[in-house]
C-alpha cells in the first residue's frame, strides 16, 4: 500500500471510529508546522504551489525543490504554515488530489530544516538590511543632494523638476517590472480558478460518495432488521 492509500485508510478509519483530534495520528507532528508535497506538476512555480496550499491557511515559507544545475523544478516542496493546525486540514483535504493529471501527495514532515545555502542567503540579506539601515547618512544614500538651481538666473518654481537619465532608467525599469507582476499574478490567478474548481469538484464528489455509503449502510440496517423482526415472528408461529 503507498504512502497516499494509508494516509487516506488512516482518516476513513479515524472518522468511523469518531476518534477526537487528541487521540489523532496527527498529533505526533504537533509541534511542526512543515509538510512535504509531492506530485507537483513541474511547471509549477513557487506562487503557484503558493496559491494551491494557501487556501488552508497562511503560509510562513516555502521550499520547492530545484535542480541544481537546470533550476527545473523536482515536483516536490516544502511548505511552513503560520499554524501547526493548517498542516491537517492540507493533509486532509490535498492528499491524493489530482492536480493537473498528477496525483498529489502531502504528508507531515516531523523535522526539517531550510538547507544551509537558503539559510545564509536568508539570514545575508537581514544582516544587510540592518547593517544599512545603521550606518551615518543611510536615510541619503542613492539620492542626490546637490542642486542644478542656478540662483542668479532665479528658479522657476512652477516647472517639473528635470528627469535624470538615471531616473528615467529607473523609472523605465520598475515599469517593466510592474507590467511583468501583473501579467504573472494575472496567469496565477487563472491557475488559482482552475484549481479552486478541481477542489470544489472533489469535495462534491465526496460528499456524494459519502451520502450514498450511508444510504446503503442504512438501507442494509433496515434490510438485517426486518429479517431479524420476520425470524422472531416465525419463531412465535411455530
Amino acid at each position: 500500500m503507498n504512502v497516499v492509500a494509508e494516509i487516506q485508510r488512516l482518516n476513513e478509519r479515524e472518522l468511523e471510529l469518531n476518534v477526537p483530534l487528541s487521540g489523532s495520528w496527527h498529533q505526533k507532528y504537533s509541534e511542526s508546522a512543515w509538510v512535504y508535497v509531492g506530485g507537483l506538476p513541474f511547471e509549477l512555480s513557487e506562487g503557484d504551489v503558493l496559491c494551491v496550499l494557501s487556501q488552508f491557511g497562511e503560509i510562513e515559507d516555502i521550499h520547492l525543490v530545484r535542480d541544481g544545475k537546470t533550476g527545473k523544478s523536482k515536483g516536490f516542496a516544502f511548505i511552513k504554515f503560520e499554524d501547526q493546525r493548517s498542516t491537517i486540514l492540507a493533509v486532509d483535504n490535498l492528499n491524493g488530489f489530482k492536480l493537473l493529471d498528477r496525483v498529489l501527495r502531502v504528508d507531515h514532515v516531523l523535522k526539517y530544516k531550510l538547507p544551509k545555502e537558503l539559510q545564509e542567503d536568508s539570514d545575508s540579506e537581514d544582516e544587510g538590511e540592518r547593517k544599512q539601515r545603521g550606518l551615518p547618512g543611510h536615510a541619503y544614500e542613492g539620492k542626490e543632494l546637490a542642486s542644478d538651481f542656478d540662483l542668479h538666473k532665479g528658479v522657476d518654481v512652477f516647472a517639473a523638476p528635470e528627469e535624470s537619465h538615471k531616473e528615467k532608467k529607473k523609472r523605465k525599469r520598475e515599469e517593466k517590472k510592474a507590467k511583468k507582476a501583473a501579467k504573472k499574478m494575472k496567469k496565477i490567478e487563472k491557475k488559482q480558478q482552475k484549481i479552486f474548481e478541481q477542489v470544489q469538484k472533489r469535495r462534491q464528489e465526496q460528499r456524494l460518495k459519502e451520502e450514498r455509503e450511508a444510504a446503503q449502510r442504512e438501507e442494509e440496517e433496515n434490510g438485517k432488521a426486518r429479517k431479524e423482526k420476520e425470524g422472531k415472528i416465525r419463531a412465535l408461529e411455530e
